[in-house]
């Protein structure tokens, strides 16, 4: 009974405890006096020597956005960059809605712009500059018309505000010209269209321009003003009207500028000043006006009994609640076993703990089932003669890619399915900022699946040979982000086994992920053999990827005749031409000395390994400048080839399965 009584005795203390502090919690504070918020920003301009503020700290640029030291402003993109994004966000939240009264915030956003072609070219320039407000500080919205306000990882909640200044027309997102203004709300289509031609003002004409966001939150009306630079506020706004906000604000929202470009005719957006001031409604929590006075007051007249209810039902409450655990005590009691010992042990079963959030885990089908919705088509991200892939949604709302192995592939030797399952427990481990976490598996009813994180920019064929053009600042740093991904896997006894465009992914903020791993190479009978050979296989897979990113090109050629890209490669290397395989859409912002180092390096990959093929470490090395490249033979290694896009196999140990 000594185990009872402590749980009487602490149901009771607990009972009376929660009442009392329920009861205090009450009591202590009450509804006060209606105030205002208000916040106040004032950046007369983004020098990194201005006084008045610590620039790296109080904003936040992301994508391609960077502080001109020559001109004190923000640029967006940083240089004359082809189909680029980026942001500039204050990096504190701001209070910009009352959940209580549901009632936005009222607010007014200065500040001067420039659109303008570097090239100094007479065609027309195409891109957009927005001022935004979004919910977080860290997202990077896609190029070209989407302006870098959204991008594929924006869900339809995604909450988002915009003021954009477009220079390029899109039919399909209703604009009337090259030259306007637009509202968005929570879509990269415009819900308001002002054709600012009609008021004089020309938004790429490379003049200095200031705009005036003026909106007050009670009266839902929105006013938007523009003009040179130098002048007031001009008499006419160019739109003014009722526009409710609400519906897209948090409380606390982040605000700054989002900007992009398009495929050619590039320009670029600077910011070189901003005020900002909101104000926003809340209700003051005060202490209780309760009084020692009152209470003595109240202690004198005993017929006032406005406490003398909630008292006399907390009292009853407790006594119930005292007698229920008795009785329940009473009843559940167990006979107590005639042995010498004076009380019986109570030893609770073990708990398995549960796998903290980021190891991965083991899924069961059910769950899988319902992530991906049974299977759905509609969920399918593609497949080959291996796997199908899924997008799935777990119960936490976290999305995440299901690769669901065939059976067919993995049901011909049960050594592979070991393989396979003990090697995806080991790369379920690896936690690398460059390597896609595998959130879990699914071993059950001889199926064979892997869950990984989901990465919302897709993978590096689609920027590469799919839509928009990636600058060689991108690309350099992919190249070199791959390189400390697969450094890191070898340094771990692993091997990634699918090293390939298709299988390297890039995340909101453009950071390079390796994911999709191959696992069991099934073509090779030995498991020996495979574990000798599989990182030097990545190292070949690697070298032939540099090719890809640096020229932009697909490894097999598209048109009959033409030669693969590895032949070309080297053809051009042995008339000393590999200038010419760097991409030219790139345009002229490439550093040309590092684009051919990086070439020389994919090469060197694909030499043999007994012929001066260097491990993954020596490549990081290479890439940081931290070494010098060897010197490439001038021709070609006889051995090198052949290798078959269907077998998948190769002379001198030199490639991998293509899948």
């Amino acid at each position: 009974m000594k185990f009872s009584t402590n749980l009487f005795i602490f149901i009771i203390l607990t009972t009376t405890h929660t009442i009392s502090l329920a009861s205090a919690k009450k009591k202590k504070f009450t509804t006060g006096p209606e105030i205002n918020i208000t916040k106040h920003l004032y950046f007369p301009n983004f020098s990194p020597n201005n006084p008045i503020r610590t620039l790296n700290q109080d904003i936040t640029l992301l994508g391609s956005a960077a502080i001109s030291p020559e001109n004190g402003c923000i640029q967006i993109p940083e240089n004359n960059l082809q189909y680029s994004a980026g942001r500039a966000i204050y990096s504190s939240p701001i209070r910009l809605f009352d959940p209580n009264t549901r009632t936005p915030a009222s607010f007014e956003s200065t500040f001067t712009f420039q659109i303008h072609n570097p090239t100094n070219r007479p065609e027309p320039i195409s891109g957009g500059l927005s001022f935004i407000i979004v919910p977080d500080e860290f997202t990077v919205g896609r190029p070209g018309p989407w302006l870098g306000m959204l991008n594929d990882a924006c869900e339809d909640e995604y909450k988002v505000v915009a003021v954009e200044f477009d220079t390029r027309m899109n039919p399909e997102f209703g604009d009337p010209n090259d030259n306007h203004v637009g509202i968005n709300l929570g879509s990269v289509v415009s819900n308001i269209v002002i054709n600012v031609s009609e008021f004089g003002v020309h938004l790429n004409d490379g003049t200095v321009h200031r705009a005036w966001i003026i909106y007050d939150g009670y009266r839902k009306f929105l006013e938007i003003y523009l003009g040179p630079d130098g002048i007031v506020r001009p008499a006419r706004g160019v739109y003014s009207g009722n526009l409710d906000l609400s519906p897209y604000l948090n409380e606390y929202m982040f605000i700054g500028f989002s900007g992009s470009t398009g495929n050619n005719r590039t320009e670029v957006h600077s910011i070189c000043s901003w005020n900002f001031t909101s104000v926003s409604r809340a209700f003051l929590r005060v202490p209780s006006a309760e009084s020692c006075e009152s209470k003595f007051a109240i202690e004198n007249y005993p017929n006032v009994s406005s406490k003398t209810p909630s008292s006399f039902y907390i009292f009853v409450a407790v006594v119930v609640l005292v007698l229920i655990t008795m009785v329940s005590l009473y009843f559940n009691r167990k006979p107590k076993e005639t042995n010498d010992s004076d009380e019986i042990a109570v030893v609770p079963k073990e708990k398995q703990r549960p796998s903290p959030p980021t190891r991965a885990r083991k899924f069961n089908l059910a769950e899988i089932n319902s992530a991906t919705r049974g299977f759905a088509e509609l969920q399918v991200l593609g497949s080959d003669s291996r796997s199908v892939t899924y997008k799935g949604s777990l119960v936490n709302g976290c999305n995440v890619v299901v690769k669901r192995f065939s059976g067919k592939f993995l049901s011909a030797r049960v050594s592979d399915r070991r393989r396979m399952i003990k090697e995806v427990k080991a790369v379920g481990k690896i936690r690398h900022p460059n390597v896609v976490s595998i959130r879990g598996w699914c071993f059950d009813r001889q199926e064979t699946i892997v869950v990984y994180d989901f990465v919302p920019n897709g993978s590096l064929d689609k920027w590469l040979f799919g839509f928009g053009v990636l600058p060689w600042t991108r690309r350099f740093k992919v190249v070199k982000d791959v390189a400390e991904a697969l450094s890191y896997l070898h340094s771990k006894d692993l091997a990634h086994k699918n090293v390939k465009t298709s299988s390297v992914f890039l995340d909101v903020s453009f950071r390079t992920l390796v994911g999709d791993f191959g696992f069991v190479m099934s073509t090779i009978e030995s498991t020996r053999f495979e574990s000798l050979v599989s990182q030097k296989v990545d190292i070949f897979e690697f070298g032939v990827l540099v090719l890809e990113v640096v020229s932009g090109r697909t490894r097999r050629s598209v048109n009959p005749g033409e030669l693969d890209l590895l032949d070309l490669a080297w053809a051009m290397h042995e008339t000393d031409e590999k200038a010419k395989l760097v991409d030219r859409r790139m345009g002229l912002v490439v550093n040309p000395d590092q684009a051919i180092r990086v070439l020389e390096v994919g090469l060197m990959c694909t030499l043999n390994d007994n012929k001066g093929r260097p491990n993954m470490e020596e490549v990081v090395e290479y890439l940081n400048f931290e070494r010098p490249v060897p010197e490439l033979p001038m021709t070609r290694p006889v051995s090198l080839f052949p290798y078959s896009s269907t077998t998948g196999l190769c002379s001198g140990y030199t490639c991998a399965p293509f899948k």
